[in-house]
């Protein structure tokens, strides 16, 4: 099952990159919606092989996800593998200079099943699909402002 979305944002390319690459602020978004982030492996900045360890209930049962690194191209592409209980999933980020002022941001999501339960999860994301891209676009869309707002007013 794939996802994607894309936002044009008013800012350059390198800053909007650097902003996408502020791993720190992630791991941070991530614990204040309850989500256990550790980072394994990669403490010196942004580069492949790079690793995180993430546990989180869903549906009310713990859930741990491996996320890595897997690709990391300045300031045009990173990608990351990440793999938990029957479910493993590809994230691709595509930046493009529109201008000298604007990028456009493209984030793809694969998520592919392992096993009978994830099989029947994912059935129940693909039931509802039309809300989940819909939920997916509005988030990038609020992090692309976000990310104008940072880039306008430091």
């Amino acid at each position: 099952m794939q996802f994607t979305a894309h936002e044009d944002i008013d800012a350059p390319i390198n800053a909007v990159f650097e902003m996408v690459a502020d791993f720190e602020r992630f791991e941070r978004m991530a614990m204040r919606r309850g989500i256990e982030v550790r980072r394994l492996s990669g403490h010196m900045g942004v580069v492949p092989g790079t690793t995180w360890q993430a546990d989180f209930k869903l549906r009310g049962k713990p859930r741990r996800v491996s996320i890595e690194m897997t690709e990391c191209d300045p300031p045009a592409r990173m990608q990351f593998n990440a793999a938990g209980k029957g479910v493993s999933g590809t994230t691709t980020v595509d930046f493009l200079a529109l201008s000298q002022r604007r990028t456009r941001l493209s984030v793809d999501l694969s998520l592919a099943a392992k096993s009978l339960p994830a099989r029947l999860f994912l059935q129940s994301i693909r039931l509802g699909k039309s809300r989940f891209k819909r939920r997916f676009q509005s988030r990038l869309s609020e992090f692309s402002r976000e990310i104008e707002e940072r880039y306008h007013h430091g």
